[in-house]
């Protein structure tokens, strides 16, 4: 299995907002949608978004419930050539000054949607500007957290940054292509457990065959959490070991 990050979901209260934001300050286009009785889903991402590049996926229940952000998401990051420059062009835009590149030792900075997820901005010299570049998750077992994407899905370790409280590790499909979307793992030396709230939905990973990526799952001792069969063999889900989402899709 070395199965790329196809897209990372996340929950919204006012659709148009959201796309409102995510058009008019990432550059954002829609790439698909899918509109059920109770739900839509809008699929995001750049005009040039590289073909093994993520997308972003919003959903929007039609009930109008609100959300919970929970503390076991992170936040997605994008990419850019300047953080200073591309911070600046967000504020003259009107974004919400949130942690400014200064704030962050100059190397990355942080601005919030509407919704409250947070947003990264990292300095990267490859990908298409403002494209997917990871997606962050606390962990309760950072031993526990590699092995489960080593073991399931064949991922590797794509990097590291060891501190004083806590370490953020990455993992990524071997041979993937620079532009593809890493999952970065972080774990706090202090032992705290996390609440997953609802304002975030999962993160997906995309097979060439469903019902066979789905095989080597449960070979591997993955979670069964809603199978092939159960979502009219469109898609399929499974968890990991801190209760993170993770679809199984094919495109």
């Amino acid at each position: 299995m070395n199965e790329p990050l196809d897209h990372v979901m996340m929950r919204v209260y006012d659709l148009d907002a959201s796309l409102d934001w995510y058009t008019d300050h990432l550059d954002y286009e829609e790439k698909g949608r899918w509109e059920a009785d109770t739900f839509t889903n809008v699929f995001l991402g750049p005009e040039d978004v590289h073909d093994e590049g993520a997308l972003l996926e919003l959903t929007y229940n039609h009930d109008g419930r609100e959300y919970t952000m929970g503390d076991a998401w992170g936040h997605i990051a994008v990419r850019v050539e300047d953080v200073y420059d591309a911070y600046e062009e967000l504020m003259d835009e009107g974004v919400e000054d949130y942690r400014d590149p200064d704030s962050c030792g100059g190397q990355y900075a942080f601005v919030k949607d509407p919704d409250g997820h947070e947003v990264e901005i990292v300095e990267r010299d490859h990908g298409a500007r403002w494209s997917l570049d990871h997606t962050m998750i606390r962990v309760t077992d950072a031993d526990a957290a590699l092995g489960w994407w080593t073991r399931k899905f064949g991922y590797q370790h794509a990097g590291r940054w060891e501190a004083d409280t806590f370490a953020n590790y990455f993992v990524r499909p071997a041979g993937a292509a620079d532009e593809a979307m890493s999952v970065e793992l972080t774990y706090n030396y202090d032992g705290r457990s996390y609440e997953l709230g609802d304002a975030w939905g999962h993160l997906a990973v995309r097979g060439d065959d469903l019902q066979e990526t789905w095989e080597h799952l449960m070979e591997r001792e993955a979670e069964d959490y809603r199978d092939p069969e159960s979502c009219g063999n469109r898609y399929a889900f499974t968890k990991t070991g801190d209760g993170h989402e993770v679809e199984i899709v094919t495109r």
